[in-house]
């Protein structure tokens, strides 16, 4: 028998169970699994109960845990360890902050900066920073700063010293980095600022440990029990091995490997394919197809507003792509593909559509569209058909809502994660926050796909609106499926594991900014709090 506080009753307040219309007067816990859910009399009545903690819900309302679809864990880690420039409003606030920081923790010369959360969307000068600008800081140490999306950044000019960036250093393909007259600027997009960022030293093993326990209780004070490594590339190797030999994992962690560029972690870690071991599980593998749409790299059908027939670009051949689906098929791994604009979730289509033709069922790896945002209505048909599952970054609405305007037109932005339109297909889809792009708040997820307000109080997109419920099953019952897991998380039900959360109100009851501002008061992770 496990310990008394993983064995529980859960009573006097609203149960919502995710299976439709069930709402029980109690449910109880028992080692780690849900073993019962009805009237408080029929689990009184019942001698394996007696010796079960009952917690006494004053009101408040319990519900299956969130499940995210979609993040980043190591770097929500690493942002313990890195400075924030999610306030910087110009150029000179960047260099403050990170002068600041340098000087407050001492840091000893020589030593790698690593900076993120800048947006030039939000700065004075509505542009990147070059070299020259981050040079103004110091000379003496390596910095990179990384941009809010995770698509681009720029590295100053001691940086690129060490990384051997020169006027010889050609760009990737898929990438781009930027020159003048010749000359790398420090400022590099998606492929070639993803690669080059690898090699920039990761945080001790010591370090990274107690990071990777603080970004767990982040996930679980918002209520999220389950967790992705988004791009598992062979440099977390060791951290993994250091995290599974140290037991430090309390939430499910899946992991996606880089289909080139993992090879090595999913032969490290070939025994965790498609299950958990000590909370790590492999879920499959991951490609980008194109960038982010507020950096406007995002691939689009149709050329970005205010631009003569600038569309974005991809990072990856149609060749590519059909070989990464078929292998995926053939090993039956999942693929999660980023696809932010509508042209690359078309060539992610396309693929499918060759395959299916071969006779290849791609539904049976529930391949998943990442991002999603600028998915076509047109598309949703054949994503339904072929079985793909859209995972959409609704918050953008509240976060760049304004900038899709101008990037994209108001017409063509009302349309971002057309969640309503996705509901009308019978799809399922779900809804992530792209962590560390933004904090993992499922609660304000849900708000942006329920109101639609961007942050000047704007609705964008009203005929996308979904209901709560409908959000609900996004992060929850669709989510589990996402994972191959709606047999064992998603609804309260009995034999699911008791991955559970506390609200101080029921999301059902709630509108506007009441739904908003819902508070997360406990986190169960299999019966044990974590949160």
């Amino acid at each position: 028998m496990k310990a008394l506080n993983e064995n529980k009753i859960f009573y006097n307040g609203t149960i919502i169970t995710m299976t439709d219309n069930e709402y029980p007067e109690a449910v109880a816990v028992t080692e780690g699994k849900i073993s019962f859910s009805g009237s408080m009399e029929d689990i009184l009545s019942q001698e394996e109960y007696k010796d079960h903690e009952k917690i006494d819900l004053q009101g408040k309302t319990l519900m299956p845990a969130f499940i995210d679809p979609h993040s980043h864990f190591t770097s929500v880690a690493t942002s313990f360890l890195e400075v924030s420039l999610e306030n910087a409003e110009s150029f000179d606030d960047i260099c403050r902050i990170i002068s600041k920081y340098i000087k407050s923790e001492n840091i000893p010369k020589g030593k790698w900066i690593v900076a993120k959360g800048y947006d030039q969307n939000f700065l004075r000068e509505k542009d990147h920073p070059r070299a020259e600008v981050l040079d103004r800081v110091s000379s003496e140490y390596p910095l990179i700063i990384h941009h809010r999306s995770g698509h681009m950044g720029v590295f100053n000019s001691k940086a690129m010293e060490i990384l051997k960036i020169d006027k010889n250093t050609q760009s990737p393909e898929g990438g781009n980095i930027e020159k003048k007259e010749g000359i790398p600027t420090g400022y590099m997009e998606e492929n070639a600022f993803i690669e080059l960022s690898k090699k920039v030293p990761m945080p001790s093993l010591e370090d990274m440990k107690s990071a990777y326990l603080k970004a767990q209780k982040k996930y679980a004070s918002y209520g999220i029990t389950t967790i992705q490594e988004g791009m598992t590339v062979d440099q977390l190797v060791p951290m993994y091995q250091m995290l599974k030999d140290t037991e430090s994992l309390f939430l499910d962690t899946v992991c996606y490997c880089g289909i080139e560029t993992g090879k090595e972690f999913l032969e490290k870690f070939k025994e965790h394919k498609g299950k958990y071991i000590k909370n790590l599980k492999i879920g499959g593998y991951k490609i980008f197809l194109d960038g982010s749409p507020q950096g406007r790299t995002a691939w689009m059908r149709e050329p970005y507003a205010n631009s003569k027939d600038y569309c974005g670009y991809g990072t990856m051949s149609d060749a590519a792509v059909c070989s990464s689906l078929q292998k995926s098929c053939d090993e039956n791994m999942q693929l999660l593909a980023h696809c932010n604009g509508d042209r690359a979730v078309q060539q992610y289509l396309t693929a499918g559509e060759k395959l299916f033709e071969r006779g290849c069922d791609i539904s049976k790896i529930r391949p998943v569209i990442v991002h999603a945002q600028l998915i076509g209505k047109d598309q949703l048909k054949t994503a339904t058909k072929l079985g793909f599952i859209p995972s959409f970054f609704v918050a953008h609405v509240y976060h760049w809502g304004e900038i899709h305007i101008e990037n994209f037109g108001e017409e063509r932005a009302r349309s971002i994660s057309p969640a309503k339109s996705a509901v009308k297909e019978g799809m399922r889809f779900t809804f992530h926050q792209d962590s560390p792009v933004i904090e993992p708040d499922m609660i304000q997820t849900i708000w942006c796909s329920v109101e639609r307000k961007t942050k000047s109080g704007k609705v964008l997109g009203n005929d996308e609106r979904i209901s709560v419920y409908d959000a609900l099953k996004a992060v929850t019952v669709n989510a589990a499926y996402q994972y191959f897991e709606e047999k064992e998380k998603g609804t309260i039900e009995k034999g699911k594991k008791a991955d559970l959360i506390i609200l101080d109100k029921n999301p059902l009851d709630c509108k506007g900014e009441e739904l908003k501002n819902i508070k997360v008061l406990s986190t169960f992770k299999e019966g044990k709090r974590v949160y």
